[in-house]
């Protein structure tokens, strides 16, 4: 019986059978880096519950005055309190993170040496870079979930259920409220798409996992700095951050979707393009690490 078919393969394989996600996944879970990442999504809600109880109430100054009222309403009930932690988290801390899971998981393999093992297995390039980067995004799914989740719960048991409030919206009702936090986290999971987009992007161009991360988030940054410039006018629109935060309109009373629909078609449309490039960099690439 021939080894081979008359295409060259050998009998029984098949590659949508090679790399499973399952494994990845499993595989990723056990590095230090996806642990500490999603520990810290954990731990971050309950040091600022902590945070809390240390507020004394009478500090003047200036800075606390700007953040007063916040942590007034943080402190008002569990959604409030989750609310507030997305705050705090979405325009730096979480662009970390997912630029973390999506930088490091090609580049990492090149640095250790191990990419061109893969795939000699033989993994198809396609298929490996659909892998990683699905479960570089289930990872990075999960860590927006364990910060809301881990603020709702421990803000909750702390403050009890009330009706979610914010300074651009009336009162809303708990059940409401947990409506448009759940909103609030989707738009959230879109716009960081960009993110995750050019980070792939550079974890395939680079064998550098940090330079990969880096570069991601100082993008992000400067296009967020471009964007506190009013004299570039309308071509702010398309920077990839100008739509960060419509998730506020989704708080107010009425609710305001017009900037959240321009937000998610440009971030789909930026992050569909860093993929696109991706995968057409990583297919043409000669693989010596």
């Amino acid at each position: 019986m021939a080894a081979v078919t008359d295409a060259g393969e050998a009998r029984g394989y098949r590659p949508s059978a090679t790399m499973p996600f399952a494994a990845e996944f499993r595989r990723q879970a056990s590095r230090r880096r996806t642990q500490l990442a999603l520990g810290f999504m954990v731990l971050l809600p309950l040091i600022i519950l902590i945070a809390f109880q240390f507020d004394s109430g009478g500090d003047d100054d200036n800075g606390r005055n700007e953040f007063a009222s916040l942590v007034e309403l943080a402190t008002s009930g569990g959604l409030n309190f989750t609310l507030f932690s997305i705050f705090v988290s979405a325009s730096f801390l979480l662009v970390v993170v997912v630029a973390l899971f999506c930088g490091d998981t090609v580049a990492s393999e090149a640095s250790w040496g191990s990419l061109r093992y893969l795939l000699a297995i033989p993994v198809p390039r396609a298929r490996l870079l659909t892998v990683k980067l699905v479960v570089a995004l289930a990872y990075s799914g999960l860590a927006l979930l364990l910060l809301a989740g881990t603020a709702l719960l421990a803000g909750t048991l702390r403050y009890g259920w009330s009706p979610l409030r914010s300074t651009v919206a009336a009162e809303l009702e708990p059940t409401e409220g947990l409506l448009r936090l759940l909103a609030v986290l989707g738009y959230l999971a879109v716009v960081l798409l960009v993110v995750a987009g050019l980070a792939f992007l550079l974890s395939v161009i680079t064998d550098a996992a940090l330079g990969a991360v880096g570069g991601a988030v100082l993008l992000w940054i400067l296009s967020s700095i471009l964007d506190q410039i009013t004299a570039l006018g309308a071509l702010r629109d398309f920077l990839p951050t100008h739509f960060s935060t419509a998730w506020l309109g989704l708080l107010s009373t009425p609710v305001q979707t017009d900037d959240v629909v321009r937000g998610c078609i440009s971030a789909i449309s930026y992050a569909t393009l860093f993929w696109g490039l991706a995968f057409w960099r990583f297919t043409r690439k000669d693989i010596t690490s």
